[in-house]
């Protein structure tokens, strides 16, 4: 909504200037980039966060992307100047990385902890695709979504991927990850001694028929034995930060 003090300035202007500065203004309105790409809220947190510790453009890798912009961690970081690596094992969902986020890396791969190949089972929607079958059957159990498909498709391992795509480079500031039940595995897969990611963001939400059931405490409790504090939880998502890098901002 255009606010009414402009809208008063304006009826002292002729028609046609004002007809000329309304139109820019509802451009700008219309065509501005979004405050927030994510579930709820959570890229500007993590905008926050790396604000305070002084990095204005952190690189990523978002595990299980899911798409270039809707439900995104990492697309403000992007549209901002921010690079990095985007992973999603989904083939249907690859297309639009490669048309909208043209100067990050994009690979349509899973992550595990060898390398190797697995069944992917497609669920419609596609943000509920997952390795996990035990999971995979669950979903269409509980909530009536259909596996419309099982795909191979090759998975490799965190080290791989920075090695292959970014040798000798900056290891990522941030880690997203949303993959729908093998969150378990990724994490064992990282050599935390090698890289420990400035910010976390994962899903720690746990989902039953009757709702949300709780929160997945394996995985708070695996990042706070390796040296990361929970700094704010949305619900949904828990966003983690490096505590030695916090204290000591």
């Amino acid at each position: 909504m255009i606010h009414k003090q402009l809208l008063n300035n304006l009826r002292g202007i002729k028609a046609g200037m004002r007809k000329y500065l309304l139109s820019v203004v509802m451009e700008r309105v219309l065509h501005s980039p979004k405050t927030s790409y994510s579930q709820s809220g959570e890229d500007m947190i993590i905008r926050h966060v790396f604000n305070a510790l002084g990095v204005s453009n952190p690189s990523y890798i978002d595990i299980g992307a899911h798409h270039p912009f809707e439900l995104s961690n990492t697309a403000w970081f992007y549209e901002h100047g921010s690079r990095g690596i985007n992973i999603e094992a989904n083939p249907l969902l690859m297309a639009p990385f490669l048309e909208y986020r043209k100067h990050d890396v994009n690979l349509n791969v899973g992550i595990m902890e060898e390398a190797g190949e697995m069944d992917f089972f497609i669920i419609d929607p596609p943000s509920l695709s997952t390795f996990s079958e035990s999971e995979a059957k669950r979903i269409e159990r509980e909530y009536g979504y259909a596996i419309r498909e099982i795909k191979k498709i090759p998975v490799t391992t965190v080290q791989q991927v920075f090695e292959r795509h970014l040798p000798g480079g900056h290891l990522p500031d941030f880690l997203s990850i949303d993959v729908e039940g093998f969150e378990g595995p990724i994490f064992r897969s990282i050599d935390f001694d090698t890289w420990s990611p400035t910010v976390i963001c994962c899903e720690t939400v746990v989902f039953e028929m009757k709702g949300i059931a709780g929160k997945n405490s394996e995985i708070v409790d695996f990042l706070t034995a390796r040296g990361y504090m929970v700094y704010a939880d949305t619900g949904i998502n828990t966003i983690f930060v490096k505590k030695s890098t916090w204290e000591n901002r």
